[in-house]
């Protein structure tokens, strides 16, 4: 006559190895989503990085314009508009990219922003979901350029100053004396630069 107790212990087997089958599917499920959110990640920060390279570089260019015409106080809100001819920085924003794994494409997005898509050159690889081995993450970014000083035109100032006073958010004032150039603003003290939704 059979043992009742090894039968039972004989009957656990099957369900035990199809709840460690299950686990394991579980786990592999979950690394191929972690795997793909890597990636998307890895897509997201080369856009970002990229937009942001591009508007930093007009930036610059931006600000070497103004410097050039800071004794042309009628050419400065053109300048800060960006109302004046600078190259197109998206040369930036793909030696970035290529710098952090990715290609893009850019498009100046108006006078003082970009647009970036970028795109992964490895994909996620091979994991249990069917067709991940070749597909790539692929995400988008815009970042702005945008003025933090304003002026009064020359025409509203008062006739004892030769040069308007810039007043720039964060409550820096920039009094500028024609005849001593030295301390002019940086960059990041007349534009802001930032990604936008």
């Amino acid at each position: 006559m059979p043992d009742p107790e090894r039968a039972d212990a004989g009957q656990a087997f099957p369900v035990y190895i199809t709840v460690v089958a299950g686990l394991l599917f579980l786990a592999l499920a979950y690394l191929a989503v972690g795997q793909a959110a890597a990636t998307r990640s890895e897509a997201q920060t080369a856009a970002d990085a990229a937009a942001l390279a591009a508007a930093l570089e007009t930036r610059d260019r931006l600000t070497d314009e103004w410097v050039a015409q800071v004794l042309e106080p009628d050419r400065w809100q053109d300048i800060f508009d960006g109302r004046v001819p600078v190259p197109n920085a998206c040369w930036r924003a793909r030696e970035l990219a290529a710098a952090n794994g990715a290609t893009v494409d850019c498009a100046p997005d108006g006078l003082l922003a970009y647009t970036v898509v970028a795109e992964t050159d490895e994909p996620v690889g091979v994991t249990i979901v069917p067709g991940t081995e070749d597909k790539k993450a692929t995400e988008s970014a815009r970042a702005v350029v945008e003025s933090r000083c304003s002026f009064k035109p020359p025409a509203e100032a008062a006739d004892d100053e030769e040069l308007p006073e810039l007043s720039c958010k964060g409550g820096d004032n920039w009094d500028m004396d024609p005849d001593d150039l030295a301390d002019l603003p940086h960059p990041e003290d007349l534009f802001d630069v930032h990604l936008a939704d």
